[in-house]
């Protein structure tokens, strides 16, 4: 297994494999397609961010993505793993490692939207509530 930055022609294989991560809650067919502009990765994207992917066995099984909002404050914009793999520690390995990247910056806070399904998730690294978004998910 190896964690290592992403590249521009790996945009449409972690688009992809955001949706089926994301669809592992069931949100169905109709939410997910409003969802699909939000979650699309793009070459312009990875150029523009850090964008690390997850291989095994020469296999894109997870990635994640951060921002520098400024010298104090870094952004986890997104954290998947596919879904034959959650829950089996991946997302614990892309999670240190992205801890890890970000250490030697002398980031103050790490900030990150959660879907409410991997609040326990992110709880477990520390993480607390500080805010609640607006769903596009009716009621």
């Amino acid at each position: 297994m190896n964690v290592k930055k992403a590249n521009r022609i790996d945009a449409n294989e972690i688009t992809e494999l955001t949706m089926r991560s994301k669809n592992f809650w069931d949100y169905g067919k109709n939410q997910m397609e409003e969802w699909r502009d939000e979650l699309t990765i793009t070459p312009k994207y990875i150029d523009e961010n850090q964008v690390f992917k997850m291989i095994k066995n020469d296999k894109l099984i997870g990635f994640y993505a951060y921002q520098s909002i400024n010298s104090k404050l870094v952004k986890l914009n997104y954290l998947f793993v596919e879904p034959e793999f959650i829950g089996k520690g991946y997302g614990k390995i892309l999670m240190k490692d992205f801890l890890r990247r970000i250490e030697n910056n002398k980031y103050e806070r790490v900030t990150l939207d959660a879907d409410p399904n991997a609040e326990k998730f992110y709880r477990s690294f520390g993480f607390d509530i500080i805010g609640k978004l607006k769903s596009s998910i009716k009621d």
